[in-house]
């Protein structure tokens, strides 16, 4: 944007996204947002209110231009049927004269007004010093409006003012269908952004609730939430029992059952009952303000076929104008009759749409189709890679199984509940799998831990009620080789607590490793754990190929070696840990569950916690590939057969619009039938929705 501070920008042209990172000391964000309406867009921040304004101005702006297009050309042909018929009729040349300017004067609203969209897209490519669709389009008005315009001036009698009227209202046409099917594949990420509530009822010290903004919520405070509300905040469920529908966070269709202490999440829906929940995150710090984030992200992300289908269309666009101008040298040569008719049908024809269309409609709609099933894709190209990974690694705790935490030894000084409030405060520094099942444990309230410090594969340290503690595997609590199996509470003076680890696996693991087997796919287990745990694990999964005590520098080295090899590799994790092994595979996916640090590594997002979820992203990332294949075969295959008889003459521009509009057309409908089978389920079961890039 040439602006100071400006460090990258992502603009999605298919979702009509903007994301730019920036330094608000160097560029204050009135100024970006002076930027982007100099260059001709109109900035809207991306919530609930401004999601409906956009849709709502686009439809009803490209309705008013359809509306005069069309009225336009209904009367520019009714003109020009005089014209062709005159001579016959010997309609005198000063009747003909009038007709012509009528049919300039119907003509000129089409052009000045309905084609501006054109125009205005044909301007910003050539000052970005860029082709793109839009410029042989405005070429090609600009040349019929102005070569028939022209003709009135000098009485001429060739014009063409119910052709471009024609060509403008086809070309909106096709346009209006696009957008259509664009606002329908991000139905569900724009839904995101609707869940959560404008207000919330609070409650006071009385119990008495009172209407407050959203904005106006803090930690700590209390709400209600009315059966069938949404929750407007992230806390802690205060009722015994409740009902809460979290199919558009979490894609699972079936109301979830939360009991006293539960965390609810923000957008969820209250089934059965009014709920009180004590609020732990709200406004921007909310699950649902991180996911809308993510996918944002993920919309505004460009993925390697999308650049390179942008490419191939810009060349495209200059060797239809190489055509053009051919094709206007063979016929002044031939028949300078027939020039201007072949030149334009040759530009219109021959338009990129479906060319730039093929990529960004199929990723659309893929994330749209994930994002029903529970997956926030965030960076698209691991689609790709995801169609052909060979070898899946598997973190083991809190990815593959489920842990929980028992006591089973104290020291003389401390008793048990005591040691699970030490142990919970020292590892709420940590995100690890381990560190929510102790919090899980535990009933009292948190003790501040100082100087608290986490060491990948090791443990925690740090000084709780003026002990200095850790907490971690044996060999790291003690110094020495003691613990194997267990996780130690210590101190100074030697082990304070241990505590059992039992592990349940997920309930859709193993179906998950039996898919990828099915596939020829082979999985592999690298874990922190105790070897003893680890083969325990693999062996009732079916698992051949598992490491434990793995340090996070094993695993990466691990990755490296299959990478190597010539794997193309999965990697599934959750915990902090993770990180560096998420950012060194080939394609990576973390659960919703996990840390952030995770999730921001990852390509691939599980909001449902399934695991089986890896098998449908792949399913879907194969059929994706497919169709985007099918679109781009198509879009070659017309223009190979179009241009031809454009340039020989034989297709009037009116009929050529109408084929550019039907091949962009075919694209998107095309992409529409990705899982379509699926989308029409879950429509009805899930009530949930969500791309490109």
């Amino acid at each position: 944007m040439g602006l100071p501070g400006v460090h990258r920008v992502q603009v999605n042209a298919m979702t009509r996204r903007t994301r730019i990172i920036f330094d608000p000391h160097q560029t204050p964000l009135s100024s970006l947002l002076e930027a982007l309406t100099g260059a001709g867009y109109q900035p809207r921040p991306l919530d609930a209110r401004a999601l409906d304004d956009a849709r709502r101005d686009e439809s009803k702006q490209l309705l008013k231009r359809l509306l005069v297009a069309g009225f336009g050309m209904m009367q520019a042909m009714m003109f020009a049927l005089v014209l062709y018929l005159g001579p016959d009729n010997e309609i005198q040349g000063a009747t003909l004269e009038l007709f012509r300017w009528l049919g300039f004067l119907v003509a000129s609203p089409v052009v000045l007004y309905s084609a501006r969209p054109f125009f205005a897209g044909a301007l910003q490519a050539w000052r970005a010093r860029h082709l793109n669709m839009d410029v042989p389009i405005a070429l090609a008005i600009a040349v019929i409006y102005g070569a028939s315009f022209f003709q009135c001036l000098t009485g001429g009698t060739e014009v063409y003012f119910d052709s471009v009227a024609m060509l403008v209202f086809f070309l909106l046409t096709g346009r209006y269908l696009e957008m259509r099917a664009r606002h329908r594949a991000l139905d569900h990420t724009d839904a995101l952004a609707r869940l959560t509530p404008s207000w919330a009822e609070k409650l006071d010290s009385d119990d008495q609730p009172h209407r407050v903004a959203l904005s106006e919520l803090v930690s700590g405070d209390r709400v209600r939430v009315r059966d069938g509300g949404s929750i407007p905040a992230d806390g802690l469920l205060l009722d015994s029992r409740a009902r809460v529908d979290e199919s558009l966070l979490s894609g699972e269709s079936r109301p979830v059952e939360k009991c006293a202490g539960d965390r609810v999440i923000a957008g969820s829906v209250v089934q059965g009952q009014a709920i009180t929940l004590q609020v732990t995150h709200c406004g921007e710090d909310t699950f649902l303000a991180n996911l809308a984030g993510l996918a944002t992200r993920a919309q505004t992300e460009r993925p390697r076929l999308a650049r390179a289908g942008e490419k191939t269309a810009s060349r495209f666009v200059l060797r239809v104008l190489g055509l053009t101008a051919l094709t206007a040298l063979v016929w002044a040569i031939v028949d300078p009759s027939r020039l201007l008719d072949a030149c334009l049908a040759v530009l219109v024809v021959s338009c990129p749409c479906a060319f730039a269309l093929a990529v960004p409609a199929a990723i659309t709609r893929s994330l749209s189709v994930l994002a029903r099933q529970g997956v926030l894709v965030l960076r698209p190209d691991g689609l790709e890679i995801l169609a052909g990974v060979d070898r899946v690694v598997f973190d083991k705790t809190g990815t593959l199984t489920e842990p929980s935490i028992a006591v089973t030894a104290l020291d003389d000084s401390i008793d048990m509940d005591t040691a699970l409030q030490w142990a919970a405060s020292l590892s709420d520094t940590s995100e690890h799998p381990l560190s929510r099942a102790l919090a899980n444990s535990n009933d009292r309230a948190l003790l501040p831990a100082h100087h608290a410090r986490v060491l990948p594969g090791l443990g925690i340290t740090g000084t709780v009620a003026g002990r200095a503690l850790r907490l971690g595997r044996g060999d790291f609590a003690t110094g020495g080789g003691e613990g194997e199996d267990d996780l130690l509470l210590a101190d100074n003076e030697g082990v304070l607590a241990r505590f059992q680890v039992h592990e349940r696996i997920r309930a859709d693991a193993g179906d998950l490793i039996d898919q990828l087997t099915a596939w020829g796919i082979e999985s592999e287990i690298l874990s922190g754990d105790a070897r003893a745990r680890v083969a325990e694990v693999a062996s009732q999964l079916g698992v051949a190929a598992w490491r434990g005590r793995c340090m996070p520098t094993d695993k990466l080295a691990r990755i490296g070696e299959l990478r190597q090899a010539g794997h193309r590799v999965l990697v599934v994790g959750d915990g902090s840990n993770d990180a560096p092994v998420l950012a060194g595979a080939d394609v990576s996916v973390a659960l919703s569950s996990g840390s952030d640090l995770a999730q921001a590594q990852a390509d691939i997002v599980l909001c449902s916690g399934r695991l089986s979820a890896i098998a449908e992203c792949r399913t879907v990332a194969r059929t994706t590939l497919r169709v985007l294949a099918q679109n781009q075969r198509w879009a070659l295959s017309y223009n190979l057969c179009a241009m031809p008889l454009a340039a020989m003459g034989w297709v009037p521009p009116w009929l050529a619009a109408i084929g550019m509009s039907t091949s962009s057309l075919v694209v998107v409908l095309n992409a529409l039938r990705i899982d379509r089978k699926r989308s029409h389920a879950g429509s009805i079961q899930e009530v949930q929705e969500g791309a490109r890039l």
